[in-house]
């Protein structure tokens, strides 16, 4: 083999040009990111950026985190629920679940409750102060997303919620 066919790979393993989604933005600080921007992950990798920083600015006052956020969230619109059920719909694994919710019990937003159906169950509960923090944070929450998303129209922004809740869920049945 020659020096140069070791250089450069054969035309087949060469990646072939993408088109670029309408309105892409191959630049960014500078660097061409052509080769990225036909991947969903990276772009919602890029929009998870942005939006995570309205999270803090909105709710990094309040000393939540998102996955706290979601935890208040979830218990407060279930009235029976327990850290395995939280930790399943949150993707978090039940050690981090543990941590997570032994910070809330200490920070008095939560408290564990022994089922009286199951004693060997423990219920997640708000405490006051924590249906206090909920409703406060959803106030917030309810717009702090409109700066991040203003570059979309309200049915573009609802298609996009419905489209990632679409691939959270998982492979589609196969056919035939």
């Amino acid at each position: 083999m020659t020096r140069t066919a070791l250089a450069r790979p054969p035309k087949a393993a060469r990646p072939r040009p993408v088109e670029e989604p309408s309105g892409a933005d191959v630049t960014r600080a500078g660097l061409d990111q052509s080769r990225l921007i036909h991947l969903v992950g990276y772009a919602a990798t890029r929009a998870s950026v942005e939006l995570k920083k309205s999270f803090q600015m909105h709710l990094g006052p309040l000393e939540l985190k998102a996955v706290e956020f979601s935890i208040l969230v979830l218990v407060a619109s279930n009235e029976r629920v327990n850290q395995k059920q939280l930790g399943e719909s949150l993707e978090v694994s039940a050690p981090n679940m543990a941590i997570t919710l032994d910070r809330m019990v200490e920070r008095g937003w939560v408290e564990r409750v022994r089922s009286t159906e199951d004693r060997r169950a423990q219920l997640i509960h708000l405490t006051p102060a924590g249906r206090q923090l909920v409703q406060r944070a959803e106030k917030i929450a309810a717009t702090m997303e409109n700066e991040a998303t203003s570059v979309l129209s309200e049915g573009e922004r609802l298609l996009l919620i419905e489209l990632l809740l679409k691939v959270a869920r998982g492979k589609a049945p196969r056919r035939g």
